[in-house]
């Protein structure tokens, strides 16, 4: 049942339910007894009361009306996310719950990096610069910048790279000059393969590489798993790693004051 009517648009299920209805209506002709027969409902009128307001949905129920409405992948889960959001009886359920919706919300509308962005990923502490702008304590001083992260950088370096973030408009400044994130989030997409992100990835392999020794323990999670797997496997394997992507995005949502610990606070300097 193809319908223009996008389900990452809207943070009320019902809402989503409702455009889709009337735009189908509208389109096709589709009527409450024609959806209520796709989605195996024998009332016909229990799609309407769930409109209204007068019934609620399981997640069993969301399920069907998921896949009855062709939601799939993403789609679906974001669609059952909004309704676990919306009937959640717990303040805790209610948060995590949001912060998936956020989570999807913020991976969907992430702003794709074109090819005359390859700057961006020339040098690993780009998008560490661009992560750090939003810490709490972050100064805009390429000195401060250069010996906070990890491994340091030159003062010269930091001052470049402010400046290109500038330029690709990856950084902005508000009202007042300071300095904050463009974009909430960027994407090279789940299987970029341009030369300058193989580079990159390359670097952050050796970066990870060396946190064995400069970091402790306590700070990282470093570890590796052998298996044996077929291709349906492996696909099911990359589609689990590309979803916890997605749970560490919910995750980022909910932090209200990002303050990422740096070697310059545990060495004790100012």
């Amino acid at each position: 049942m193809a319908s223009k009517v996008d389900v990452f648009d809207y943070l009320d299920y019902r809402a989503f339910l409702r455009d889709y209805y009337l735009e189908g209506k509208a389109r096709r002709g589709l009527s409450y007894r024609a959806l209520s027969r796709r989605i195996g409902l024998k009332s016909s009128n229990f799609f309407k009361l769930v409109l209204d307001g007068s019934r609620n949905l399981s997640q069993e129920m969301a399920g069907r009306i998921a896949r009855a409405l062709g939601l799939e992948d993403d789609a679906r889960r974001y669609f059952l996310a909004l309704v676990r959001s919306a009937h959640a009886r717990t303040p805790e359920a209610r948060r995590e719950a949001h912060a998936q919706v956020i989570g999807y919300r913020r991976y969907r509308r992430a702003r794709s990096l074109e090819a005359h962005q390859a700057a961006y990923h020339s040098t690993w502490y780009l998008p560490a610069i661009r992560e750090l702008v939003v810490g709490r304590s972050f100064r805009e001083d390429p000195a401060w910048i250069a010996r906070t992260l990890l491994p340091s950088i030159t003062r010269a370096e930091a001052a470049e790279a402010l400046e290109t973030l500038l330029q690709l408009g990856l950084l902005v400044r508000d009202s007042g000059g300071a300095l904050r994130q463009g974009e909430a989030l960027v994407s090279t997409g789940a299987e970029a393969t341009g030369r300058h992100v193989v580079a990159y990835h390359r670097t952050m392999m050796q970066l990870a590489a060396g946190s064995l020794d400069r970091i402790p323990a306590a700070q990282r999670d470093v570890s590796s798993l052998t298996l044996c797997l077929g291709r349906d496997g492996l696909r099911r394997v990359k589609d689990r790693v590309q979803r916890f992507r997605r749970e560490l995005l919910e995750l980022s949502a909910t932090e209200e004051r990002p303050d990422p610990l740096s070697k310059v606070e545990e060495d004790g300097r100012p």
